[in-house]
């Protein structure tokens, strides 16, 4: 899926969309879910006057733009992969959107990378930072390691 080509493309598109960008290093892991390519996954905070629902939407038409097809089924290899995990301190589960997404405690590749660019916010259901729950999270079964070199 060429992560060395789509990552750094996907930064230079959300700048230009929102201005800068805090970004976590590349962390690589094995497919979850699937049989396939290791997944590379990074955070990127951002802040935006745009609703979350409205925020979906052109994250969503970025992923169309470096090629990514929605289909049904829902762990089919993708070029980009970009999921809203938080916005602030809101909670919405109304079937579309889910924040805090349930993944952030879920998986080391989201919650690593997440406590990288906003350790000190707090999760809005636990009430810890993202650090204390990545000091808590049982890593012994999910191998994750940093890739290394630029971004962008």
């Amino acid at each position: 899926m060429a992560p060395e080509n789509h990552i750094p493309r996907a930064l230079r598109d959300l700048e230009a969309l929102f201005g800068e960008l805090q970004v976590s290093p590349i962390y690589e892991s094995e497919a979850v879910g699937l049989e396939g390519d290791n997944f590379h996954n990074l955070v990127v905070g951002i802040y935006t006057d745009l609703s979350p629902r409205a925020l979906v939407v052109e994250l969503r038409k970025l992923e169309a733009r470096h090629g990514r097809r929605r289909t049904p089924d829902r762990f089919a290899s993708r070029t980009l992969d970009i999921d809203l995990l938080t916005y602030g301190d809101q909670i919405i589960d109304d079937g579309s959107i889910q924040l805090p997404r349930d993944e952030i405690v879920k998986y080391a590749f989201v919650l690593l990378p997440l406590s990288d660019v906003a350790g000190d916010e707090l999760h809005p259901h636990s009430g810890r930072t993202y650090s204390q729950l990545w000091d808590a999270f049982d890593q012994s079964d999910q191998s994750l390691w940093r890739v290394e070199g630029r971004v962008r």
